[in-house]
């Protein structure tokens, strides 16, 4: 049985599978909660299902980029699980995680989330013969320089808001595919996307596995008298 933990964003999410089939996911609006509410939802799916912790036999995390509070909580909470637990671990992007549900197209895949400083941080994805492939990692560039780079029709998915999909669309006209119904990373693609790498041996070590932010959080300069840690402001 695998577990999935998506904390990435304001919207978190955990899910249990069955060699990638999903038997429980839990998504909820979290904000700045995943301290306090990640565990106990842990706990009440488990409770849910009859598992007990010791039948989950590898844990698969969203690492980023995202949420920089997020992202720590719950790569924190996944190698503790796996340390723990003895268990296999797998990190997987977020931005993979956005593409994948589009991977039957096999058409380009090109995932967007804002990072702030008119800044996008994206990737690009594509199946190729049943073979799930990455193009570019994961990187940021403005709106403007990634429509520069595209020159064929490629689906775009993730965080697309009205004024992302007007300039996209703009731009690249008929060259820009963008789902009516689009998806955010869930756990449960998550999981079913975690389970297929880990079928093809990947793996990684729980000691060294980190967040992937793309930028520094962003420390505003302490005020006179008072602690760095009180004026501290975490940025994508």
């Amino acid at each position: 049985m695998e577990l999935a933990i998506d904390t990435s964003s304001n919207t978190a999410s955990i899910a249990l599978a069955h060699k990638g089939e999903v038997l429980i996911e839990l998504t909820w609006q979290s904000a700045q909660n995943h301290t306090v509410e990640l565990m106990p939802n842990l706990s009440h799916i488990l409770h849910q299902t009859k598992v007990g912790p010791h039948s989950i036999e590898a844990v698969v995390v969203a690492k980023g980029p995202g949420n920089f509070n997020g992202l720590r909580i719950g790569v924190s909470v996944a190698k503790g699980l796996a340390f723990s637990l003895n268990i296999p671990l797998l990190g997987v992007s977020t931005l993979e995680n956005e593409a994948y549900p589009f991977a039957y197209t096999d058409l380009p895949i090109c995932p967007i989330h804002r990072a702030g400083r008119e800044k996008i941080a994206t990737a690009l994805y594509q199946q190729k013969n049943d073979q799930w492939h990455c193009l570019e990692k994961e990187h940021l560039v403005t709106l403007k320089e990634l429509c520069q780079r595209i020159h064929r029709r490629t689906i775009f998915c993730g965080e697309l808001l009205p004024d992302i999909v007007n300039e996209t669309r703009q731009n690249l006209g008929k060259r820009a595919i963008i789902p009516q119904t689009n998806t955010l990373s869930r756990a449960g693609q998550l999981a079913t996307l975690g389970w297929q790498k880990l079928k093809n041996g990947e793996q990684d070590k729980t000691a060294t596995l980190q967040p992937l932010y793309l930028r520094p959080p962003h420390i505003t300069k302490p005020r006179k008298g008072k602690f760095a840690s009180e004026n501290a402001e975490i940025r994508f």
